[in-house]
């Protein structure tokens, strides 16, 4: 773990955290020595964690353009990516081994790294975590993200459409871990669907889905 440690740049105190939040349930089902729970913990982290980056980094901003970036920064893809960055592949246990590379265990393995560090060394440890391991993609959003209900509110205008009407067509999960399904639909031009574990993260998934198809009909806003 030595030399994982030194790739994260923290020392966990407690080095148990960090053998759980590598180990995928297919080794273990007992809930105190896989990564679930520490990937539950470290998901809400992550979001107060980028939220607060965001909040500080973009100090000019509304909240319109803060929206899109952080729904791009904690989605799935990304999260993965930092997990391979970091090389959490070749130390995830899991049977079998290939799973380490899976897009949604590399995503659930980081958020657990990201958990564990939150336990073992508190909240403002964890935040200048991700900080320390996001930044380069934080940077790589540094050039204003476009708010996509807005993109879409102006093109369906311009096409004559109808005002694009949200719907909340589907929610699965618990309270703790829901995910939204949330229809966008312009009246006479399409509809689209997007997901997300928060309501407003999919409604710009959504509009962001309706803008692939009406930009490729219509071109894009000027």
């Amino acid at each position: 773990m030595a030399n994982l440690e030194e790739i994260l740049g923290y020392t966990f105190q407690n080095k148990a955290l960090l053998e759980q939040a590598l180990t995928h349930s297919s080794i273990t089902g007992d809930v105190k020595k896989n990564y679930e729970r520490l990937e539950f913990l470290g998901d809400r982290v992550l979001g107060v964690s980028m939220a607060h980056l965001l909040y500080f980094t973009f100090q000019n901003e509304p909240e319109g353009f803060l929206s899109p970036r952080f729904v791009k920064l904690v989605r799935k893809e990304t999260v993965a990516e930092v997990a391979l960055e970091l090389k959490l592949n070749d130390y995830i246990k899991a049977n079998p081994k290939s799973l380490s590379t899976n897009e949604n265990v590399l995503c659930d393995v980081m958020e657990a790294v990201i958990g564990a560090v939150c336990l073992d060394g508190g909240f403002e440890t964890a935040i200048a975590f991700v900080d320390r391991h996001f930044k380069k993609h934080i940077e790589k959003s540094s050039a204003p993200e476009r708010d996509n209900k807005t993109v879409l509110q102006e093109l369906a205008h311009r096409i004559r459409g109808g005002v694009p009407v949200y719907e909340v067509i589907k929610k699965e999960g618990t309270e703790h871990e829901p995910m939204f399904y949330i229809k966008v639909m312009v009246e006479g031009k399409g509809t689209a669907v997007g997901k997300c574990k928060n309501k407003k993260m999919a409604e710009q998934e959504a509009a962001a889905e309706l803008l692939k198809i009406l930009e490729k009909r219509h071109g894009k806003q000027p």
